[in-house]
């Protein structure tokens, strides 16, 4: 079994990404894993600190690892955009394999002076565990949004990030680039697309030289994805596109089995309606390659 930091070099080294996907039930981890194992590629779970405190930060690390050994395959566990030190120390305990320390709010002095902190105590618990530090701004929430929020002032510059990437000794890097969490009706409905800084991402490559995750991926156009990749990009966190499918599926099932009770019975169309998306985006990830194998 590879570690996650040897696959990260991997997919650098053959212009691929690993796919990132939030769960907070059951239905969604199903679907992420199904569909991983359908095209035989490595993939990212993640929970942030509202979705940890649903599912149980041990239970869920203990389901993931439960996976990961009895299938022998590459799925890793992220703790996604943890806020404190100790939601931090609570997640690396548990046996979490990267955290995402954001605290991008903070001017960039006080967010270096922390992550720095939180690199060292971290690590200090597991020394290979990978720690992702988060420069910018990218709006907030993985949801529907009625007007995009202005990140323009947010975006984050090469030298930032050489600066930030240096003095802190994060292993990842998530800086702004045009991204934004969540998604708009619009882009729900299929009308409109994110679209992303490729020339800005190239340039805090060079600078940082560190692997890079690109937040917010929901809803983004798809040539974006795979120039983002091209420049840099390693991890793309997709959250707000399964959220849609996990609740369009459940509508689903209820609408077909309207006196049905039996949640096992209710639920399918959920996980398979989440699936499509995950394998939809992990062939897009993968340059398509594995197409043919998840056929």
């Amino acid at each position: 079994m590879h570690s996650l930091r040897d696959l990260l070099q991997e997919a650098q080294e053959n212009g691929v990404a690993i796919g990132h996907f939030n769960i907070s039930d059951l239905v969604l981890l199903k679907a992420v894993f199904a569909a991983a194992r359908e095209l035989n590629v490595p993939v990212l779970v993640g929970l942030s600190e509202g979705e940890r405190e649903f599912v149980g930060v041990r239970q869920i690390a203990a389901f993931v690892r439960s996976l990961r050994e009895e299938f022998d395959f590459s799925i890793f566990l992220n703790a996604d955009h943890t806020h404190s030190l100790a939601k931090g120390v609570e997640a690396a305990k548990a046996g979490f394999d990267s955290i995402v320390f954001d605290l991008s709010a903070l001017p960039i002095e006080e967010n270096v002076r922390q992550t720095k902190q939180a690199v060292e105590a971290l690590k200090a618990i597991n020394p290979s565990i990978l720690v992702e530090g988060e420069i910018g701004d990218i709006g907030t929430g993985s949801e529907i949004h009625e007007s995009s929020p202005d990140v323009s002032k947010g975006l984050s510059t090469p030298a930032e990030a050489k600066h930030f990437v240096e003095s802190t000794g994060v292993d990842i890097l998530a800086p702004a680039v045009g991204n934004t969490h969540g998604m708009l009706r619009s882009m729900v409905q299929g009308e409109t697309k994110k679209h992303l800084d490729i020339e800005r991402i190239a340039g805090i490559k060079r600078a940082a030289q560190v692997f890079m995750t690109l937040h917010g991926g929901s809803g983004t156009d798809d040539e974006d994805l795979r120039k983002a990749i091209a420049a840099g990009i390693n991890i793309i966190h997709i959250n707000t596109e399964l959220r849609v499918a996990w609740r369009h599926g459940l509508e689903h099932g209820l609408g077909k089995h309207p006196d049905e009770v039996v949640p096992y019975k209710i639920l399918p169309p959920a996980v398979e309606a989440v699936k499509q998306v995950v394998g939809s985006r992990l062939r897009l990830f993968n340059g398509g390659r594995h197409a043919a194998q998840g056929a």
